[in-house]
């Protein structure tokens, strides 16, 4: 158990602490009322087979109807209380990791396939909701009920309470030990396995469209297939060792039984043998755990690694602290002499970069695929951050200012507009979560989109699929500019807007940004010159010169 694993994901059930005391509590209760009823039930009838008469049962009859239904009781609010706790813990998770990625830069993010993100906040943060029940819980249980049975056979026979936790601690630790052992490299390999399916999974779905234009489907089923073949091997070697497990917690159990009832014989009275024998048998149920604890540790700790190793990466972007005075809400944009490259080892992506540029100010900015055209995006938004020059906003270093005031100065459109599996209406209202229906329906209105989302079978309501699959390029891009307005920010950045549009989309969507920008400062990046000859710009800056 490392720092950076299971012993954070220990740390975060902190505020769970007393649900998590409890749900120890009701588990030593239920064990201890099944085996109370087992042993109570085995006196009362050895006891009743003497035929010393019914008065010599005492409370027995009814110490067995209360055992009986307590142990029922127990076990419902144990199963309550530890998946309560079970579940706050995965909501927590879940929502932590976001927080804890959202300051990550997305430059840092670009390390990672889409499908192996997806993998690390679904798949092992779900494989995570095994780690109290599985594997923290049952360990704290096994040496309670070990301690309370060793001390309750003492009273019968000091011996055999020895023979009881000589057994119980063999078991306990035995066990789990080669479990974990032959089970250590499976669990790793499954959770390693099953993740690399799950992102080649995502993957393959997401490039389906290319994959069948160029007719590569045959050897993406090959390459599911081999995988999917690997995982169930893996799966089959789990189940052998589930099967090993069962059958060697069956035999020391049973053997544990016999030793106990041979020391016994001789010791204690005969009335009381079924009694230890049974007692030896019911508290077992709670070392058997122990055995999936010690096999469910390999998976666990691989899932928690897995997630830890994004968290606990440093924001190559640093925050600043909050503003001692605001913005200027007309702000000029200047950068001087500006240097940036993707890593150390990198070339330059631009060097000594300068542009001055006054607030309603257009600037077309061209180069070839490569020149550094959304590398500047990248910095300006403080994605990633640049090596040398200085960035100022109005009179104040783009640098000292944090990060969520700079993603309110730019308004961003991409050739790429990434819409959610959610309604037109909720896509739209991402540039200002409080906006007010009117709002939304006045931004539609301005980005020409208001009369085709009232066609729309459901208008603002209907669902637009993943990534807007439902609607064609230019409708996707018109609802990136109503979210952009809605958002209002003075600076707009405009990245390739059109790249994916066929030229009359594109000449109607150019249009229709550049007329609802007009009182604000828009900087229009595309290789496509010829588009945007015949509209004015007050600067024309190439990269790559």
């Amino acid at each position: 158990m490392t720092e950076s694993g299971l012993f954070q994901v220990l740390r975060l059930m902190r505020p769970f602490w007393r649900r998590a005391v409890l749900a120890l509590l009701l588990s030593v209760l239920t064990i201890g009322s099944s085996i109370a009823l087992m042993m109570t039930s085995a006196w009362l009838i050895s006891t009743a087979a003497l035929q010393l008469g019914i008065t010599s049962l005492g409370l027995a009859p009814t110490a067995v109807r209360f055992f009986g239904l307590s142990r029922a009781v127990f076990r419902y609010l144990e199963r309550l209380v530890s998946h309560d706790v079970t579940f706050r813990l995965l909501a927590r998770l879940r929502v932590w990791f976001y927080k804890r990625i959202e300051p990550l830069s997305l430059v840092q993010l670009q390390a990672f396939r889409s499908g192996d993100l997806m993998a690390r906040v679904v798949t092992d943060i779900e494989e995570l909701q095994n780690f109290y029940l599985r594997v923290a819980s049952p360990p704290i249980v096994a040496v309670i009920v070990t301690a309370v049975m060793g001390a309750a056979f003492s009273l019968f026979d000091g011996r055999t309470a020895l023979v009881l936790v000589a057994f119980m601690l063999v078991t306990g630790s035995l066990l789990p030990w080669l479990t974990r052992w032959i089970g250590d490299s499976i669990g790793r390999q499954l959770v390693d396995q099953r993740t690399r399916l799950n992102s080649h999974l995502i993957d393959t779905v997401q490039g389906l469209a290319d994959s069948v234009a160029f007719g590569y489907t045959a050897r993406l089923r090959e390459t599911l297939e081999e995988m999917n073949g690997r995982l169930t091997q893996s799966e089959r070697q789990m189940g052998r060792l589930d099967g090993l497990q069962n059958g060697l917690s069956t035999l020391l159990v049973n053997l544990a039984a016999l030793c106990v009832l041979w020391v016994a014989i001789g010791r204690v009275e005969g009335v009381l043998l079924a009694t230890l024998t049974l007692g030896t048998i019911a508290a077992f149920e709670a070392i058997t755990p122990l055995a999936l604890a010690g096999q469910n540790l390999g998976k666990e700790q691989t899932a928690a690694n897995r997630v830890f190793e994004i968290i606990n990466s440093t924001p190559a972007v640093p925050e600043a602290p909050p503003l001692s005075a605001p913005l200027p809400p007309n702000p000029a944009l200047t950068l001087a002499k500006v240097t940036f490259r993707y890593g150390p080892e990198e070339q330059p992506v631009f060097t000594n970069f300068s542009l001055a540029i006054p607030y309603g100010t257009r600037v077309l900015l061209t180069g070839e695929s490569g020149a550094g055209k959304s590398s500047l995006i990248n910095v300006l938004l403080r994605f990633a951050e640049h090596e040398a020059g200085q960035i100022l906003v109005g009179k104040t270093d783009l640098c000292a200012i944090p990060h969520e005031a700079v993603r309110q100065l730019f308004g961003v459109m991409t050739q790429r507009t990434h819409l959610f599996n959610t309604t037109v209406g909720e896509n739209i209202r991402i540039g200002q979560k409080t906006a007010s229906d009117e709002a939304i329906v006045a931004a539609a209105q301005a980005a020409q989109i208001h009369t085709f989302i009232t066609s729309l079978p459901d208008g603002y309501d209907t669902y637009v699929g993943e990534g807007g699959a439902r609607l064609s390029g230019g409708e996707r891009q018109r609802i990136a500019l109503a979210r952009m307005l809605l958002k209002d920010a003075p600076i707009w950045l405009l990245d390739e807007i059109t790249a994916n549009l066929d030229p009359i989309t594109a000449t109607t969507v150019l249009q229709t940004v550049l007329a609802a920008g007009a009182e604000r400062t828009i900087i229009l990046m595309t290789h496509r010159t010829r588009l945007v000859a015949s509209h004015p710009f007050n600067q024309h800056v190439q990269l790559g010169r």
